[in-house]
């Protein structure tokens, strides 16, 4: 297993050598596939578009479509690309969300808008947005229909996070919420496609469905952690980056919600940008031995634990031991 390898990225751990190669060999044909798909004719349109897929990434939305794949029959060619084109949608998003975060690396990289400016940057999402269109459109209309459903959740959920919750609404219902959307949506399409092209019948479909929603939310929330009580920036982005720009994940929302005399301190850090390093040292050292950093690693349990309540109707195979190691492996890799 090479260190590039998406099964490392991830941290996932295979007990059946059959399924380790099944899934290795799936990965493999997804780079392949996702390469040819970001080729333009135009070779500035291929550097731009190749950005991101060469930077690397978990590749974590095709792993799932593979693994739900295994329950039927995995070597469809429809599983393989129906995978790419859950990551070319997660690629094209981040194009667009390095622009409205005004980002400046992504995956240790620079981002695509520092390096050629805002409008390229958009316009290049959009292509992958087209390429994804066109491979979907051999799938047939009623993943066409599938797909579209999911972008709109998408769509709607970065607007919800961009507006923020409307009065009355609380922080953390209306955060979980956008998690849903923004995050959770394309994670559960990934595992229904690869359930469904696998040939799988409708209510296993629903239920690893549901559980890569479930995963997707638990997965994000690990990922705030991580930000937080990471040394090395783990999460891909130098620790504490969300306080220093005055983005409050649940950890943050859950130290606002703190009302005791001793959270005082924190609350008022978290509520601002902490451009000053003396403060955003304090607040990370206060944050990590908060209860607010439990009680959001209580919710990525939660999560973790409806994930792996949505498997019960699956058969016992080694691909279900993987998606309950991978439900525990959420939960251990915030600490």
């Amino acid at each position: 297993m090479t260190a590039s390898s998406p099964l490392v990225a991830v941290g996932i751990e295979f007990a059946d050598d059959e399924l380790e190669a099944s899934v290795r060999a799936g990965l493999d044909a997804v780079e392949v596939e996702l390469l040819a798909s970001v080729h333009s004719e135009d070779d500035f349109v291929s550097e731009v578009a190749k950005h991101l897929v060469d930077a690397g990434g978990k590749r974590f939305r095709p792993l799932l479509t593979l693994l739900a794949a295994q329950f039927g029959e995995p070597d469809r060619p429809e599983v393989i690309s129906s995978a790419v084109v859950c990551e070319l949608t997660h690629l094209a998003t981040l194009y667009h969300d390095d622009v409205m975060d005004e980002a400046a690396v992504r995956r240790g990289a620079e981002s695509a808008n520092i390096r050629w400016g805002n409008s390229v940057a958009i316009l290049t999402g959009d292509f992958l947005f087209a390429r994804a269109s066109d491979i979907l459109a051999d799938l047939g209309p009623e993943a066409v229909r599938t797909q579209a459903r999911c972008f709109e959740r998408l769509v709607t959920g970065q607007i919800r996070e961009t507006v923020g919750p409307k009065p009355g609404v609380d922080h953390i219902q209306h955060y979980l919420a956008v998690l849903s959307e923004k995050t959770g949506s394309l994670i559960a399409t990934s595992a229904e496609f690869g359930a469904r092209f696998a040939g799988l019948e409708d209510h296993l479909v629903a239920a690893l469905s549901s559980y890569g929603e479930q995963i997707g939310i638990a997965f994000q929330i690990s990922d705030d952690i991580i930000d937080i009580v990471s040394e090395t920036g783990e999460s891909g982005k130098t620790p504490g980056t969300d306080l220093r720009e005055g983005v409050q994940t649940l950890p943050a929302l859950y130290a606002l919600q703190d009302a005791s005399p001793a959270g005082a301190r924190l609350r008022e850090l978290v509520s601002r940008p902490l451009t000053d390093d003396a403060e955003h040292a304090e607040a990370l050292d206060l944050l990590r031995s908060s209860p607010a950093l439990e009680l959001a690693r209580e919710t990525t349990r939660s999560y973790a634990e409806a994930a792996r309540a949505c498997l019960g109707d699956l058969p016992a195979a080694p691909a279900r031991d993987a998606l309950e190691a991978l439900a525990d492996l959420v939960v251990s890799r915030t600490g």
